[in-house]
């Protein structure tokens, strides 16, 4: 292999140009770091109204009120610079982490992130003004009356401000009781995020909050089983719009946006969005490894929700790999039969072009549309959707490398087997596959941890895997650090266990062929 010149020289007019490679590599190098540096720079704004907003860098949850008003600052010519996050928690992880100047929410939630957090503050005035209400899609208006009917009988009979008395003032996790009556008119599915204390959040196992124990007392009226089904904020209308769901109950206003989507019921409930900062003077509650590991996971059992995910985890790559393993090798078949023998014309395009679709989009756009568009009308188990979801995409990359193992086999071995007597699928089945996976199998075991890690985008469509469980725990506890750093060691442990085993039964392989 020839050697790096150490220098280059360059004759133009007359002119020599003598060029020492490692020091100008050392520069570029240097010049890099600088305006990595410089760029990522950014002096912290000091935040005393909404009149400072402007020019800032201000964290919003994504596809909330919040982030639609203060999205309108982003072209105000004042290099206003919007964060917007899947979870409040985590704006105000970034907040406390300096990497925004602010975070614009509600003001009982921002109320509950303030006090788990001394570091931070919120501003006595509030930003905006808004009403609450429920979700339903378009063409049920019965159901849009029924619920406000259900709405006013509770308003009247003081039902609704105890609920918001308790929650708020009382802070009770749980202030309304189901009433012990027949429920003969099917179930009502509500679609939340639970990560709105004292609206929706977590609490020993279960989702909570003002709008569920309001979902309660409807259903009670309406004489209807509740059903709740945690998501993603911005999955709540989408979910009731598909039919996923039948109310949507996650702190919403309405907007006209929402309302091209979904239909709303009367107003419930009233909230400030408000202008959460660092303390000018406080500080962050100082807590050792050993407390903030039993606050995260021992406290109430909240390593459950781990556990629960990790279950599901491990269900969804099973069973999607086997998908995948069969689906996979049926068009690496059609398709190498087509390369040798010109049979299977149509299949062999068909087969091209599904390939083309799923390695050419991405995996979550994928779930979201089985989920909400393919199973719409369907009451399908979120985990068979992910296992099927995740079954096809694998398919799409096992089938390339299955198609490369039956390739790189001799054309000798089809012969000997067809010289035997062997029909040419007694050969694939018998000689040729066989000796194809042996070659292919490192290529299958990478596949295979691909797809484990890949599933932690489940938490989409609501299902609890193991990313999903950490994030619940993180939106309780505020603390990202634990939890992150747990499940990183959980994959890590998998991943490290499925490379051993893979690499035990290569190595099992290889001396059987001796």
């Amino acid at each position: 292999m020839q050697a790096w010149p150490k220098t280059y020289n360059f004759a133009k007019s007359k002119t020599i140009i003598h060029i020492d490679l490692k020091e100008t590599t050392r520069l570029i190098v240097l010049w890099c770091a600088l305006c990595l540096l410089v760029g990522c720079s950014h002096k912290t704004k000091t935040i005393r109204s909404a009149v400072d907003l402007p020019g800032s860098r201000i964290g919003v949850q994504l596809g909330t009120t919040s982030d639609t008003k203060v999205s309108k600052m982003e072209h105000d010519g004042a290099e206003t610079q919007v964060e917007r996050f899947t979870k409040t928690a985590d704006a105000i992880q970034a907040l406390m982490q300096g990497k925004v100047d602010c975070v614009v929410e509600d003001e009982q939630p921002a109320k509950a992130f303030v006090a788990q957090n001394e570091g931070l503050a919120i501003l006595p005035h509030a930003f905006s003004s808004e009403p609450y209400a429920f979700c339903v899609a378009h063409g049920r208006r019965d159901l849009v009356e029924r619920i406000n009917h259900a709405l006013r009988l509770l308003a009247n009979d003081g039902t609704l401000n105890a609920i918001v008395h308790r929650h708020v003032v009382d802070k009770m996790s749980i202030a309304y009781q189901p009433k012990t009556i027949g429920r003969p008119n099917g179930t009502l599915v509500v679609a939340t995020n639970a990560t709105f204390q004292p609206y929706e959040y977590y609490d020993n196992g279960r989702v909570v909050g003002i709008d569920i124990d309001i979902m309660q007392a409807v259903a009670d009226v309406l004489g209807m089983k509740l059903q709740v089904e945690d998501m993603n904020f911005d999955a709540v209308v989408t979910s009731v719009q598909t039919g996923k769901a039948d109310v949507g109950a996650a702190a919403l206003t309405v907007t006209p946006d929402r309302l091209r989507n979904v239909s709303f019921t009367e107003p419930y409930a009233r909230s400030r969005q408000v202008i959460i900062v660092k303390a000018a003077h406080g500080g962050v509650r100082s807590q050792s490894v050993a407390q903030k590991f039993r606050q995260d996971f021992l406290v109430e059992g909240r390593y459950l929700y781990l556990l629960q995910g990790l279950g599901n985890t491990l269900v969804i790559t099973l069973f999607a790999i086997i998908i995948s393993f069969f689906l996979g090798s049926l068009i690496a078949i059609v398709r190498t039969t087509h390369d040798r023998t010109g049979r299977y014309i149509v299949l062999n395009a068909l087969c091209k072009f599904y390939l083309v679709i799923i390695r050419g989009t991405p995996t979550m756009v994928q779930l979201l549309i089985i989920y909400y568009v393919i199973f719409a009308a369907a009451d399908v188990s979120k985990v068979l959707v992910a296992i099927v979801a995740f079954g096809i995409n694998s398919s799409a990359y096992l089938a390339e490398v299955v198609r490369s193992g039956i390739m790189s086999i001799d054309r000798g071995q089809s012969e000997a087997g067809r010289s035997l007597g062997l029909s040419y699928s007694q050969t694939m089945r018998l000689i040729i596959l066989p000796q194809a996976f042996k070659n292919v199998l490192p290529a299958i075991g990478n596949e295979l941890i691909t797809l484990l890690k890949e599933t932690s985008i489940s938490g989409y469509i609501g299902l609890v895997d193991l990313t999903k469980g950490s994030d619940i725990i993180r939106s309780i506890t505020y603390d990202a650090m634990l939890p992150l750093g747990v499940v990183a060691l959980i994959y890590l442990a998998i991943v490290l266990s499925l490379s051993s085993a893979v690499g035990t039964l290569e190595k099992k392989l290889r001396k059987n062929e001796r």
